[in-house]
């Protein structure tokens, strides 16, 4: 098939995406609705899911890891309620999906993927793109990254057994930190933490998840 085809289709598909799978399960916020327009999701799966690309389901990638379904993508961007001029920490790179979609959202990304290979791919994936508004780094994100806080959210894109008291600590106050929270083998809680003046946290359930495990030193 011609190579122009292919990318119309793409296009054709990722717009019925965002109409069907994302407006019309209730997304609103016009600047995640207009982040998902943009990104090219099938750049970001394994060639062999490319017919997948814009399908509602998460779908398997290299080491174990998955990239979430556009849906959940969405739903945990609008919930961190950003604004252009915000400061992002994500907690696992995996496909760098997640991370371009909040590339096209605020001014500043940092992402850390825990598996070496998967790091060293979304950093090339995200340059060859034109994101120059994203640093990726190797390393836990349980640690998060002290230097570049206090942030205006985290994502955290992997189940995380207990909230992680260094990133709440690495919040803003006003900070806004979404995770998938609970043990793996099922599903998880969905949560919006914010944080308040007293340093404590406002937890707000979204819905039920099922996200591959947060690792490292979470685990110890």
């Amino acid at each position: 098939m011609p190579k122009a085809v292919l990318s119309e289709d793409f296009d054709s598909a990722r717009k019925a995406m965002v109409e069907d799978q994302i407006k019309g399960r209730g997304i609103q916020d016009n600047a995640v609705l207009q982040a998902l327009l943009k990104v090219p999701r099938h750049l970001f799966v394994e060639p062999d899911f490319l017919n997948r690309a814009y399908s509602d389901f998460a779908l398997p990638i290299k080491e174990n890891q998955t990239i979430s379904q556009p849906y959940i993508v969405a739903l945990m961007t609008q919930s961190a309620m950003l604004n252009a001029e915000d400061r992002v920490l994500e907690v696992g790179t995996g496909s760098a999906y997640q991370a371009a979609v909040l590339a096209e959202i605020v001014k500043e990304v940092y992402t850390i993927e825990i598996v070496e290979s998967l790091a060293r791919t979304a950093d090339s994936k995200l340059k060859k793109l034109g994101y120059k508004n994203v640093t990726v780094r190797h390393g836990d994100g349980y640690r998060g990254w002290q230097e570049k806080s206090p942030f205006d959210a985290i994502l955290i894109t992997a189940a995380a057994p207990t909230i992680p008291q260094l990133l709440v600590d690495q919040l803003k106050v006003g900070g806004r930190m979404v995770l998938p929270l609970g043990k793996t083998g099922g599903s998880q809680d969905l949560i919006v933490l914010t944080k308040q003046e007293n340093g404590k946290l406002k937890e707000q359930y979204i819905t039920a998840v099922v996200f591959v495990p947060m690792t490292g030193e979470i685990r110890r």
